[in-house]
């Protein structure tokens, strides 16, 4: 079952920029879809109310070699 999630751009003042909607089947499948965005910035993925995590641009290749 699918869930809902967001991807939140955060801008340099900790403002978002702006929000990509998307569904997962899993937080750390909602994580390696959401990597894709940070190449524009910092990204914060949530899942309804519920943060799940902040990923830094530098951070992307790194998760990457380790899938």
């Amino acid at each position: 079952m699918t869930q809902q999630y967001r991807a939140y751009l955060v801008g340099e003042n900790g403002v978002f920029r702006s929000a990509e909607a998307f569904e997962a089947t899993s937080d750390a499948t909602a994580l390696i879809f959401a990597q894709q965005f940070t190449r524009h910035g910092k990204v914060e993925v949530w899942q309804l109310g519920r943060k799940i995590a902040v990923l830094e641009p530098e951070q992307s290749a790194t998760l990457l070699t380790r899938q």
